[in-house]
C-alpha cells in the first residue's frame, strides 16, 4: 500500500533550531514515537524528515526541497519551501526538478536494457555500435568500460569547444587514453555519455524518445522527461545557484545521456523501489536492473556498478562522504575486478549524487532492508550535506525494522 504526505505548516511550537526558518519553508507538524511493532510510524517519520531537512535548509539556503522516503513498499513523500522564489510555487509531489548525473542511473538502465534484449553484450567494442570511431582508441575499448568509467581517462567534461553532439565525433576520434582499459576509474560524462549513446544507436531508436517512452512506460514514471513538455511548464522548478541566481540545465554534448533528466520525487522514488523489488517488471527489465547492481570493479571502498556506487555493509557514514567527494570524482582511482555476479546475501548500500548550476540531488536504497530515500532540491549544495541528510534518515527508518 502506498502513501503520499505532504508536510503542511503547523502552529505547534518547534525545536529551537527551527524556529526561524524562512517563512518559504513549511515546518514541523506533530509527531509520535516509533511504532513498537518494527515498523515506523508516519508521524515518526516526518520526524525524522523534518529534523534532517529544515536546518539543512536554513544552512545551505535552499529555496525548495522534496524528499520522497520508501519504507517496506510503502512511500512517502515531503514537500519544502517553494519551487520558484519569484511566483511563490511551493514544492509538491509534482514539483520537476533537474537531477544532473543522476541521470546516469537512467541511462545505465537502458544499456542494460539493451543487453538484456540481445541489442548488444557490455563487451563489445564501442566501434562495433559506431563504425564512424574505426581508426580511434575505441576500436579497443569496451561498452561496460565506457559505462564505468574505466576507458582510460575519459575527462569529467568535453572541452569547451565540443559544445553539441556534432562535434564529439571529432573530439572521440582524435583523444588518447591516459592509462590501460580497466585499469583506472575517472568519473566522467564523456564516457557514460558516449555509452548510452551507443546504447540508443544498437536499439534503433533515439536515445530520448526512448528514455521518455518506453522506459519510463516501463517503471512507471509519468512525470520524468529529457525535455520538459509545455504543458508540464508550470511544474518545472526554478533552479538557483550558491548565489541565489535562477538558472537552469544549458545544452551541450550528451547532455541527455549524463545529466540531463528531469523528474519529480515520486517517480524517481518509483525507480529506486523496482531496484529494490524488481518483480514486478517485465522480465528483461528486471534482468536490466540486476545488471545495473551488479559490481564490476572496487575503487578504494567504493563498488562501481553500471550507474550505481555501492557499498558493502556495514558502511560507515565517513566512508560515504569520501566516496561522494570531489576528491573521488575528479582523481583516477586504481580498480581492483570483480566477479559480475551478486551473491546471495549480499548486504549493500547503493547510492548516486547529481548536480547541475542550480539543482541538487541524492539517492540512495538498502535492497535487504527494503529502504530508500531521494532527495531534491532547486539549489545546488553540496554532496556532503546530501549524504549525511539522507544518512540520517535512513538510519531512524533503519533503528525500527526487525
Amino acid at each position: 500500500m502506498t502513501s503520499m504526505l505532504v508536510v503542511a505548516p503547523a502552529s505547534l511550537t518547534v525545536r529551537i533550531f527551527a524556529a526561524r526558518v524562512s517563512a518559504a519553508c513549511l515546518l514541523l507538524c506533530p509527531v509520535s514515537t516509533f511504532a513498537a511493532d518494527g515498523e515506523i510510524s508516519a508521524a515518526a517519520l516526518r520526524q525524522a524528515v523534518d529534523e534532517a531537512i529544515i536546518p539543512l535548509m536554513k544552512q545551505q539556503a535552499i529555496a525548495g526541497m522534496a524528499v520522497a522516503v520508501t519504507v517496506n513498499g510503502n512511500s512517502h513523500f515531503f514537500g519544502y519551501g517553494v519551487a520558484s522564489k519569484e511566483s511563490g510555487r511551493k514544492v509538491t509531489k509534482d514539483t520537476i526538478f533537474e537531477i544532473g548525473s543522476i541521470s546516469k542511473i537512467f541511462t545505465a538502465t537502458l544499456g542494460a536494457y539493451a543487453a538484456a534484449t540481445d541489442a548488444l553484450a557490455l563487451d563489445d567494442k564501442a566501434v562495433t555500435h559506431w563504425p564512424e570511431l574505426g581508426g580511434s582508441a575505441f576500436e579497443r575499448i569496451s561498452l561496460l568500460e565506457l559505462g564505468t568509467y574505466s576507458a582510460g581517462g575519459l575527462p569529467l567534461q568535453f572541452p569547451e569547444e565540443v559544445s553539441d553532439n556534432s562535434k564529439m565525433l571529432a573530439y572521440y576520434r582524435a583523444w588518447r587514453p591516459e592509462f590501460g582499459q580497466g585499469i583506472m576509474r575517472l568519473y566522467s560524462n564523456p564516457s557514460i555519455g558516449l555509452f548510452g549513446h551507443l546504447s540508443a544507436r544498437a536499439i534503433g531508436e533515439p536515445f530520448e524518445a526512448f528514455m521518455e517512452g518506453k522506459l519510463a512506460a516501463a517503471f512507471g514514471l509519468n512525470h520524468t522527461f529529457v525535455h520538459v513538455p509545455a504543458d508540464r511548464m508550470e511544474n518545472y522548478a526554478q533552479g538557483y545557484t550558491k548565489q541565489g541566481q535562477p538558472v537552469r540545465v544549458s545544452p551541450g554534448a550528451l547532455d541527455a545521456e549524463a545529466y540531463g533528466i528531469k523528474t519529480t520525487a515520486p517517480d524517481l522514488l518509483r525507480l529506486v523501489e523496482a531496484n529494490i523489488d524488481g518483480s514486478a517488471l517485465d522480465r528483461n527489465w528486471a534482468k536490466a536492473v540486476s545488471t545495473t547492481q551488479a559490481g564490476y570493479y572496487r575503487a578504494g571502498s567504493m563498488i562501481q556498478g553500471l550507474g550505481w556506487e555501492m557499498y558493502d555493509r556495514p558502511v560507515e557514514l565517513d566512508t560515504l562522504l569520501q566516496g561522494n567527494s570531489a576528491d573521488m570524482a575528479l582523481k583516477p582511482r586504481k580498480t581492483e575486478p570483480l566477479a559480475r555476479s551478486i551473491p546471495q546475501d549480499t548486504d549493500r548500500f547503493f547510492n548516486k549524487t547529481g548536480a547541475t548550476r542550480g539543482f541538487g540531488g541524492y539517492v540512495a536504497f538498502i535492497p535487504k532492508s527494503r529502504v530508500g530515500i531521494v532527495l531534491l532540491a532547486n539549489t545546488n549544495y553540496p554532496n556532503e550535506e546530501r549524504v549525511k541528510a539522507a544518512h540520517r534518515i535512513l538510519q531512524a527508518v533503519e533503528t525500527t525494522l526487525p
